[in-house]
């Protein structure tokens, strides 16, 4: 027969008192109760546990190895209990989340993730380097919880979390012809209508191919296609080589690269690119929801901000 973890309770409670009555005092009971569970646990194993003596009882072997075992049977079940409750509210588990190479270097990713690691620490955050495509597919076969993305996906079996839109800016090579002006003022995109556009990741992520294809379509070419870099830090190094000019997002301007100048683009030609958190649909774990919530709240307050400081400075 199994031991009753409630008289393992019971056996700890005197052991540790040495005294019936002051452990039945500790444990909200009865003294005689107390004494017969007592007597019923050495009974089922068919062997004392406590010597009695005249003013309270003390263990025998059997009863000081059985002390140690139950210290570590209620420990564990107590440990068991609370990494369960964390795990409901969302406070103990993995989380999985796919980044679009360019992401990290707007301050808002690692920011909202370092919020989230101090806001549940015992929630181990694995991060995994992906492209939009390799993103959908991650989420899909469930080795992704949420992934940020550039990309416009329409998939039916993913939500999109839409968080904000990043203007975009030319790398170009430092001997290039507007180089030397690229911090005086915006230049019109046209300007580098005559430019060879490397392609960034254009079929496996085709949010910044998209945007760039769009943005120099509405300002009245078509790009001429150089080669393509399935990385942002291999596409500054074909720019740097001068193998053509790149549109990216703002943020890449904070990699400061031998042989790379940036030059901002005139606001009527300036295209953007999305940032979404991308997650599967259907019932999500209370760690996802937590983490969801809050890049949805910090995106809200970031945008809030910048709506503010707009409004100051008019």
């Amino acid at each position: 027969m199994a031991l009753d973890l409630r008289q393992l309770r019971y056996f700890v409670a005197v052991a540790e008192e040495g005294h019936i009555t002051r452990a039945a005092e500790r444990l909200g009971m009865q003294q005689p109760p107390l004494s017969q569970q007592i007597k019923a646990l050495e009974g089922q194993l068919g062997l004392l546990l406590f010597r009695r003596k005249a003013r309270g009882v003390e263990l025998t072997e059997s009863g000081q190895v059985l002390l140690e075992e139950a210290r570590a049977i209620l420990a564990r079940l107590e440990q068991a209990e609370r990494a369960t409750l964390r795990t409901a509210r969302g406070e103990q588990g993995k989380l999985h989340v796919g980044i679009a190479p360019t992401a990290p270097f707007h301050p808002f990713v690692p920011g909202v993730i370092r919020a989230f690691r101090q806001a549940y620490p015992n929630v181990e955050v694995m991060l995994d380097e992906c492209l939009s495509r390799q993103a959908v597919q991650g989420l899909k076969e469930a080795r992704l919880d949420a992934a940020f993305v550039r990309a416009e996906l329409t998939d039916a079996e993913l939500t999109l979390h839409r968080l904000f839109e990043e203007p975009m800016v030319v790398a170009l090579p430092a001997g290039h012809a507007l180089a030397q002006r690229a911090g005086a003022e915006p230049r019109p995109l046209s300007d580098f209508a005559q430019d060879s556009f490397i392609a960034f990741a254009r079929v496996e992520g085709p949010g910044m191919f998209d945007a760039t294809l769009a943005a120099c379509l509405r300002a009245g070419f078509t790009p001429r296609l150089g080669q393509e870099a399935p990385r942002i830090t291999s596409t500054l190094g074909l720019v740097a080589a001068g193998l053509g000019v790149a549109i990216v997002p703002a943020s890449i301007s904070r990699i400061a690269m031998d042989g790379v100048a940036y030059c901002e683009l005139a606001p009527a030609e300036r295209p953007s690119v999305p940032l979404h958190l991308a997650t599967r649909r259907g019932v999500a774990s209370t760690t996802l929801r937590n983490f969801a919530d809050l890049v949805r709240r910090t995106a809200r307050q970031t945008l809030e901000d910048v709506a503010a400081g707009i409004r100051a400075f008019q």
